[in-house]
């Protein structure tokens, strides 16, 4: 139902079935209401912040521990969390934490797919590396070794992106990536030269008009389809007021590019703060804006969801590799 890009990295080719393009929409960053400007006191279910962080898939990892061990693990990463080791963790210590995890996820997965792709060993990436790399296998003349049409439109359509964020994140225009630049390119979230391309691919997946805009029904339908005889869930309404007030800001009826950045970009948004207070806030029992390891044992079931656990990965970690 709802977005986040952690944008995903690619998987060792072997074949294209292993390698995944970019500019797949489930890759694309885009922040709902709910991450990107909520107040702490909003969204209350678990399941947010697992999906969010997480992706349904990564949310599975904590299934394979039991809760005992669960609760163990994570009051060891607790004790880490608490920097001078006083017994409450704060927003400064969480916010802290979850931005170490983010960097180290980043970090880890490039470097975990930088061999798939530097190809000859030089230490850098060039476009044709990643090319054929990732399409190569069913590319042939022009993906000609697809069968279907509608396959071998999508196929064209992302290399095309994938090209167009390369080139974005190439800074000096060699089309041959450092490590920097292909940090870049899967992760442009993360820099503030990559936001108009983080923009039109947003603008791209939910724009069904191409009109190169998001109106009312198309920003709705990004996030939710209802079922046949289902009310509309009240958090749907709420959305739509939030597209009237605040997303349409010069009340035309669609966002714009610079709406839309404003929206999934906003540069006076830091969501590991927000993150931060939303755990502090639904965990915080005597309401004192800081936490006990006890506070959060007890609620271990959103911890482990979120960044704090760096998407799940720290509670299957030995104590020594944290």
């Amino acid at each position: 139902m709802r977005c986040l890009c952690l944008l995903a990295l690619l998987a060792t080719c072997l074949s294209v079935a292993l390698c995944k393009p970019t500019s797949e929409k489930k890759d694309r960053v885009h922040h709902s209401k709910d991450l990107g400007e909520r107040e702490p006191t909003e969204e209350k279910g678990f399941q947010f912040d697992h999906e969010a962080f997480l992706g349904k898939e990564g949310a599975k990892t904590f299934d394979q521990l039991t809760p005992e061990e669960s609760k163990e693990r994570l009051g060891k990463i607790v004790d880490r969390i608490d920097q001078d080791q006083d017994g409450l963790v704060t927003v400064d210590e969480l916010t802290a934490w979850i931005k170490r995890a983010q960097n180290r996820y980043i970090d880890e997965n490039v470097k975990r797919h930088w061999k798939d792709y530097d190809l000859n060993q030089d230490g850098k990436v060039s476009w044709d590396e990643y090319k054929n790399t990732t399409y190569g296998y069913y590319m042939g003349e022009d993906f000609t070794d697809i069968s279907d049409a509608e396959d071998k439109a999508s196929y064209r359509k992302m290399l095309r992106r994938d090209e167009r964020r390369f080139r974005n994140a190439d800074k000096d225009g060699d089309l041959i990536a450092t490590r920097e630049e292909f940090t870049a390119f899967l992760h442009p979230e993360e820099f503030d030269y990559m936001k108009s391309v983080v923009v039109t691919e947003t603008i791209e997946d939910i724009d069904k008009d191409g009109d190169g805009m998001v109106d009312l029904k198309e920003y709705i339908g990004d996030m939710y389809t209802p079922e046949q005889g289902e009310p509309e869930p009240d958090w749907v309404k709420n959305e739509q007021e939030q597209f009237k007030q605040f997303r349409d800001i010069n009340k035309d009826g669609k966002m714009d590019h610079k709406e839309i950045e404003r929206w999934i970009l906003p540069g006076d948004y830091d969501h590991a703060i927000s993150e931060a207070k939303h755990l502090i806030h639904e965990s915080d029992k005597n309401e004192d804006n800081k936490l006990t390891k006890q506070e959060i044992i007890n609620n271990w079931n959103m911890f482990v969801g979120s960044q704090v656990t760096n998407y799940g990965e720290d509670l299957t970690r030995k104590h020594d590799e944290l």
